[in-house]
C-alpha cells in the first residue's frame, strides 16, 4: 500500500512531481531506494540525479538577529562558483540561516544524530509512556511516532520552513537543485545565542536599593 508519507518522502528526496511518484511507488511495491531508480531511469528525479554530485564550492553566510543577540553561520555548497555568487543561491543561503536563528536545530540530518542521544531520548520516551499505562505493543509504535517527532525538531532537513511550513527544509532545497541545476548541500552550520549555557545572575532589587542606602 502506497502512503502519502511514502509519496512525500520520495518526492522530496527526487523533485519529482507528487503523481510521478504514486506511481513509481505503485510500480515497485512501496520500495523507495527501487522507486527512485525508477524515477531516474524515465528522467523525472531530477534531484536525485544531481545529489551524487561533488559540491565543493558555495558561500558561508552569516545571520545577525535581534540586535546581536542570535548569531548564525552556515556553510552552503555548490558545484560551481559562478552559481554561489547567484542572487538566488545567496537568499536560499540567507532562508536557512533564518530558518537555524529561528528553529534551533541540532544537527543537519537524521544521520548526524549521536546513537546514545537517540538511545537517551527512547528510554525517556518509553518511561514517559509506561507512566501513561499504556501496553506494551502501543508503547512501541508511541516511541517509533515520538522519535520521528523529535528528528523533525533537532534536524534542520526536516523542520518544517518557516517561510512556508507546508515543506521542509529538504524539499526547499530540492526544489531549488531543481531550479538552479547543481546539486546543494547544507555541510554544517554553527548557531550562538547570548547567555546561552550560562549561568544568569538573578538581581534581587530590594536588596540593591538597600545597599545603595547605606
Amino acid at each position: 500500500m502506497v502512503t502519502a508519507e511514502m509519496v512525500k518522502e520520495l518526492r522530496e528526496r527526487t523533485g519529482a512531481g507528487i503523481v510521478d511518484c504514486k506511481k513509481a511507488l505503485t510500480e515497485k511495491d512501496g520500495d523507495v531506494e527501487k522507486a527512485i531508480e525508477f524515477l531516474r531511469e524515465k528522467g523525472l528525479a531530477a534531484a536525485a540525479k544531481k545529489s551524487g554530485r561533488i559540491a565543493a564550492e558555495g558561500v558561508c553566510e552569516s545571520y545577525i538577529h535581534g540586535g546581536g543577540r542570535i548569531g548564525v553561520l552556515i556553510e552552503l555548497n555548490c558545484e560551481t562558483d559562478f552559481v554561489a555568487k547567484t542572487d538566488a543561491y545567496k537568499s536560499l543561503a540567507k532562508d536557512i540561516c533564518m530558518q537555524i536563528a529561528a528553529s534551533k536545530p541540532e544537527y543537519v540530518r537524521r544521520e548526524d544524530v549521536p546513537q546514545e542521544v537517540v538511545d537517551k531520548e527512547k528510554e525517556i520516551f518509553t518511561q514517559q509512556a509506561m507512566n501513561e499505562g499504556k501496553p506494551a505493543a502501543v508503547v512501541e509504535k508511541m516511541i517509533t511516532g515520538r522519535i520521528e517527532k523529535y528528528y523533525k525538531e533537532i534536524c534542520l532537513l526536516e523542520q518544517p520552513f518557516i517561510k512556508d511550513p507546508d515543506k521542509t527544509v529538504n524539499q526547499l532545497i530540492v526544489d531549488k537543485i531543481a531550479t538552479i541545476g547543481e546539486n546543494i548541500n547544507v555541510r554544517r552550520f554553527v548557531r550562538f545565542e547570548l547567555g546561552e549555557g550560562l549561568e544568569k545572575r538573578q538581581n534581587n532589587f530590594a536588596e540593591e536599593v538597600m545597599a545603595q542606602t547605606k
